[in-house]
This record gives C-alpha cells, sequence and structure tokens, in this order.
C-alpha cells in the first residue's frame, strides 16, 4: 500500500501587491532615460573624450528572484527586520580582476551593485560602504551578506538612438 505524506503542494509564501503603486509606464520611463541621456550621460561622454558609457544593466528574473530569496533567507535566519535592497552606481577600474566581471571588456564602464538593507536599530550606527557613501534612512547595509553585481551592461554604440526604453 502507497502512502502519500505530502498530496498537495506546500503553500506557498505570499507575495505582497506594493509593487503596483509605483509602477511607470513605459512611456514615463523613457522620458527618464532622455533625461540622463541629455544630462549625465552627456556630462560622461565628454570625459570619456567622446566614448559613451553605459547606459543600461540587465539581470535575469532567475537572478534576481534567486538573490532575493538569499536576502529573505538571510534576513530571517539574522532576525533582521524589513529586509530591502539598495542600488549604487559603480565604475569597474582599468585593472579589475576579469573573473569579477560578466565580461572584462567592461573594465573602465560604470556598473550597478546591489546592497542588501534592513532596518536599523535605534542603537546602532549607521553602515558606510565606503567614507564617502552613508545612508541616514531607517535602513542600513547589511555588510554580512554578499553583494549582487556581474550584470550585463551596454557599453554603448556612439550614436544614442539604439534600442533605448
Amino acid at each position: 500500500m502507497l502512502s502519500c505524506t505530502r498530496c498537495s503542494e506546500p503553500p506557498k509564501e505570499p507575495v505582497s501587491d506594493s509593487y503596483k503603486k509605483k509602477l511607470i509606464s513605459y512611456r514615463e520611463g523613457r522620458v527618464l532615460y532622455d533625461e540622463y541621456s541629455r544630462t549625465n550621460n552627456a556630462i560622461l561622454t565628454k570625459y570619456r573624450n567622446g566614448e559613451p558609457d553605459s547606459r543600461w544593466y540587465w539581470f535575469s528574473v532567475e537572478d534576481m528572484e534567486g538573490y532575493l530569496h538569499y536576502v529573505k533567507e538571510t534576513a530571517r535566519k539574522q532576525k533582521l527586520k524589513n529586509p530591502g535592497i539598495r542600488i549604487y552606481m559603480g565604475k569597474y577600474p582599468m585593472n579589475h580582476p576579469k573573473g569579477k566581471m560578466a565580461k572584462p571588456e567592461y573594465a573602465g564602464y560604470q556598473t550597478i551593485f546591489i546592497v542588501p538593507t534592513a532596518q536599523n536599530r535605534k542603537s546602532e550606527s549607521t553602515t558606510t560602504i565606503s567614507r564617502t557613501v552613508t545612508s541616514t534612512d531607517e535602513n542600513k547595509n547589511v555588510t554580512e551578506m554578499e553583494v549582487l553585481n556581474m550584470t550585463n551592461l551596454a557599453p554603448p554604440p556612439k550614436v544614442s538612438t539604439v534600442e533605448n526604453p
């Protein structure tokens, strides 16, 4: 006689829909992209002697889901409250280790990296990622967790009319 100890799937963790009030249209995203291109990226391109810098970054949904699961589970084990992520801008040095970039030709380009955060306890001081970057809000960087990088980025062509948002 066969026994079924788990005949149905375990219940899945409920997913919040709080993100819905933070959605913008594709057109609104295009406004942000165009403003960045017109201002910040123009300055970077001038500084790079006409060579444009990266303007978008890509993570697979699978990587993002896995990383968010890692942050949530690690925060739960460490009894951290209100886990989140903070996205930082960075730049690969020209001599950056090739194994620490999605592609070695990304040396010299800007990138983003994602840092886990958790609710700041009143008695704790704010954690810093460097001497020049501090967080003054209610969440602090969790330095005991790994940071996500190795994104695919777009070293752009010389023309800014390529596939944009």
